[in-house]
Formats: structure tokens, C-alpha cells, sequence
């Protein structure tokens, strides 16, 4: 009997019990954290991906999210393509950048060691930015839509409709991701690689078409990531530079390879900062409890693996 792709576990019911928790305490702050943690968790799930299975730390991982940004808003301004409408060009358009990158680059670090691939994603990082500056200069732009700027009011507390997107959006890709790695052939072969690199080799897999693959979805999927969230998102050279450390964090927060994870980790950091943002006074020590949550889930973790 095959396993479900999903499980409720101790992990799971202890998530559910502090959204509920949250809801009772303060509805609103729940509401924009799910919206906030969804974003997080869409873009943490592609460097999740290629961490889990490549190996590679992309220190330039939020930089290819600005780039998707300033894609998305060529296409609206000269060509007026709905952001949402970009999303399937962006992916494409990502997905080769990505293909481009590895076989031009990362694929010469694999087996260089984590310093090596910090150096070389940073100095991409670097680069990009740079290229970007001088196509766009650092003048912000933005993208204007109707429909992502209409709410509704539910007593006295007014929300946002389009950000739901972002959760939702998340968790579909979740599940084709999760159907992607345990229903098709390239998808098992992409977690044998995952969990057994060289056993994966003897047994005829073709690791670096499998790391090539997977690299490049990834990239497609920030792709998706950049033009949904540039109707709501200022265009300049760092706009998806605070998302580095935070997918990251995710990522560490999760474990290696843990997709599920990212998902609940993101929505729990982002309904925490949104719980913080709510009291006054607080509104600035949102991205210290970020990190503290992170800091408090990866020793409980440790300690777990140290009894065990």
C-alpha cells in the first residue's frame, strides 16, 4: 500500500493548534500571516528543491526573483501582458535562464564543497545585480492592476483579496511538486539522486540531467513567484533580496529536501510576524522573532536528533 503524500504528524497538529490559537486571539493577524507565510513559502520551495536535491546553496536565489520582477514588468508596460497572464512565460523564461546558469557554472562547483558554491552564487548575485542596474538604473517601478488592490470588509477590519493567492498558489505547487517526485519517472530518479547521489549513479541514473532538470524548474518556479507578486511589489535592484535569508532559514527550519516543511514553516514565521507587527510598539521586532522562531525550531530539532 503506497503512502499518502500527505500526513498529519505531531509537526502538523502542533501547527494547527498555534493557527488556531492566533485565530482566537487576534483574526486579523492570522489572515495577513497565512497571506505573508504563503509568499515566503512559494519562494522558499524552489531553493528548497534544489537544495534538497542538487546541493547547492544560491546565495542569488532572490535575485532571480528580481529579475523575474523586472520581466514581468517589461512585459506590462510595453506589451501590457497581465502579470498573472506572465506567469507562463516567466516560467519559461526561467526555467532557461536556469538550464543556462547550470551548465555554464554551478554545475563545475558540485563537488567543490559548500564554500566554493557560496563563492560562486555570491559572485552571481553580484553580477546580476550589477546587469540589472544598468538595464533599469535603481529607479522603482511598479505595476498597477485593479483586482489586486480590492478587499472586503468584514466588521471594522478590511482585507486584502489578491494576497490569498499567495497561500493558495504555494500549496498547489506543493502537491504537483510532491506528485512530480512520486508518480514520474524523472521525479524518482530526482529523489534516488536526492537521497543517494553515487548509488544513484550505479544504478544507471543520469545524475547531472537529474540536477540540470531539477535546477531548472526550480528557476521556473520563481519565475511564477515573481509575476504574481509584482502587482503588490515595488521593482528595484534588491526587491528580492530580504528573500534569500529567509528562504534559507526556511529551508533550515524544515530540514534538506523537506517541501511539507517550507509550507508550514513559512505560514508559522509568517502569521508570527504578523502577530508581532499587530501589538503597538512591536511592529519592528518582526524579523527578530522571525529568526528567534528559527533559532528555538533548529535546536529542538538538534536536541531530537541527539536523543535519538
Amino acid at each position: 500500500m503506497e503512502k499518502p503524500i500527505f500526513r498529519i504528524n505531531k509537526t502538523f497538529f502542533a501547527f494547527l493548534i498555534f493557527l488556531i490559537v492566533v485565530a482566537l486571539w487576534n483574526p486579523l493577524a492570522l489572515i495577513y500571516g497565512v497571506q505573508r507565510g504563503g509568499l515566503y513559502s512559494l519562494i522558499g520551495l524552489p531553493l528548497a528543491l534544489i537544495l534538497g536535491i542538487v546541493g547547492i546553496l544560491n546565495l542569488a536565489h532572490g535575485d532571480f526573483l528580481t529579475l523575474g520582477l523586472y520581466i514581468g514588468y517589461v512585459f506590462f508596460n510595453l506589451w501590457s501582458v497581465d502579470p498573472l497572464i506572465s506567469s507562463i512565460p516567466l516560467f519559461f523564461i526561467l526555467f532557461f535562464i536556469g538550464m543556462g546558469l547550470y551548465l555554464i557554472s554551478i554545475r563545475f562547483v558540485l563537488k567543490a564543497g559548500h564554500l566554493n558554491q557560496l563563492l560562486l552564487t555570491f559572485g552571481i548575485s553580484m553580477i546580476l545585480i550589477e546587469i540589472i542596474k544598468i538595464i533599469w538604473t535603481t529607479r522603482p517601478r511598479s505595476v498597477y492592476t485593479p483586482y489586486a488592490s480590492t478587499s472586503f470588509a468584514v466588521g471594522n477590519l478590511t482585507i486584502g483579496i489578491y494576497e490569498f493567492i499567495y497561500p493558495v498558489l504555494a500549496i498547489v505547487i506543493l502537491i504537483l511538486l510532491q506528485l512530480f517526485l512520486k508518480k514520474t519517472t524523472l521525479g524518482q530518479a530526482a529523489s534516488a539522486v536526492g537521497q543517494n547521489p553515487k548509488g544513484a549513479e550505479i544504478i544507471g541514473i543520469n545524475t547531472n540531467f537529474v540536477y540540470l532538470m531539477v535546477f531548472s524548474i526550480a528557476f521556473g518556479i520563481i519565475g511564477i513567484a515573481a509575476s504574481l507578486m509584482l502587482p503588490r511589489t515595488p521593482v528595484f535592484p534588491l526587491s528580492g533580496n530580504a528573500f534569500t535569508l529567509k528562504s534559507f532559514a526556511l529551508a533550515a527550519m524544515a530540514g534538506l529536501g523537506n517541501l511539507k516543511g517550507i509550507l508550514i514553516g513559512g505560514i508559522t514565521l509568517g502569521v508570527a510576524e504578523a502577530v508581532v507587527q499587530s501589538i503597538p510598539g512591536y511592529g519592528g521586532w518582526s524579523d527578530v522573532v522571525f529568526f528567534g522562531v528559527l533559532i528555538v525550531v533548529i535546536l529542538i530539532n538538534a536536541n531530537r536528533r541527539l536523543e535519538s
